[in-house]
């Protein structure tokens, strides 16, 4: 049986960057094996496949790295949610939720810097482990005065659990040159796979933050723009004040030293019971056609 997909573009400010992302849709004929070499034969970060028609108002859906099945990531929730509200749903509506092994996610839509942009409400975040700084600055290939000692290095989940990792400056987030004897030293037996560089020197003077995230355990050696990681990152903003304040309205570069500039948004809340955590950004749409 044919089935159409359709290739999108989540987080960037135009064709041919951002994170590449194939959706698949009237996949509720496919197995499980078969959507994984579906998406190891696309071979992007992640491809989802839309299994069937909302289900008590949500549509369901699946993520697959080119390695395995993922419970939640940011930039295919976003992109599937564009595709539904332009391919399957009436309208388009100006929500979409999907169905997720997470739970259910909102998507909504809303104006920013002109442009319309999508935004996803995260669950809330749980934070983890506080780690040493010896083993993640091997994992990165970097001296351990290149991670900044003002600010901890943590696991964070909103649905993935990621491993939030601050450093100095540009130079040092540049200068990375991953070790992955040292990554799988790392990850090993934690549930949290993701390793999220962050570092107060983007390049783009609209930019607040620039970030490098690695996750070679999905079949991921570099993420040109990572959704979930980011709001990791927004959670951990807001819980360590690291922008000054426990609410967060900022801007993330990512994908640079892939030639994929990517940019997010993230806006978070801390209120001392409760983070509130949303992930937003463009989607350009790039192609479609037939799985034969």
């Amino acid at each position: 049986m044919a089935h159409q997909f359709h290739i999108v573009d989540v987080f960037a400010q135009e064709r041919y960057a951002g994170n590449q992302l194939a959706v698949v849709t009237g996949a509720g004929d496919l197995s499980g094996g078969e959507m994984q070499a579906i998406a190891a034969e696309m071979d992007f970060s992640e491809t989802t496949f839309v299994t069937g028609p909302p289900e008590n108002g949500a549509w369901p859906v699946r993520i697959f790295t080119p390695a395995e099945e993922v419970p939640f990531a940011g930039h295919p929730t976003l992109g599937t949610a564009s595709v539904i509200r332009r391919q399957l749903a009436d309208g388009p509506p100006d929500t979409v939720a999907l169905s997720l092994q997470v739970g259910e996610i909102p998507v909504g839509v809303r104006e920013r810097d002109g442009a319309e942009t999508l935004w996803m409400r995260q669950q809330s975040p749980e934070f983890g482990d506080t780690l040493s700084r010896d083993q993640p600055a091997a994992v990165l290939g970097l001296p351990t005065d290149r991670l900044d000692h003002d600010w901890p290095v943590q696991v964070v989940s909103t649905g993935l659990p990621t491993i939030i990792v601050p450093l100095t400056d540009r130079a040092a987030l540049t200068a990375i040159d991953l070790d992955r004897d040292a990554y799988d030293s790392l990850v090993g037996e934690r549930e949290a796979k993701l390793v999220h560089a962050v570092c107060p020197d983007p390049r783009g003077a609209d930019n607040d933050l620039a970030v490098r995230m690695f996750s070679p355990y999905y079949g991921v050696p570099e993420d040109p723009a990572t959704g979930s990681a980011n709001g990791c990152l927004a959670a951990y903003l807001a819980r360590h004040g690291y922008l000054g304040s426990a609410s967060v309205d900022a801007r993330v570069e990512q994908g640079y030293e892939m030639g994929r500039p990517s940019r997010l948004h993230l806006a978070a809340e801390d209120t001392g019971e409760d983070i509130a955590v949303e992930v937003g950004g463009r989607v350009v749409p790039v192609a479609s056609g037939t799985l034969v």
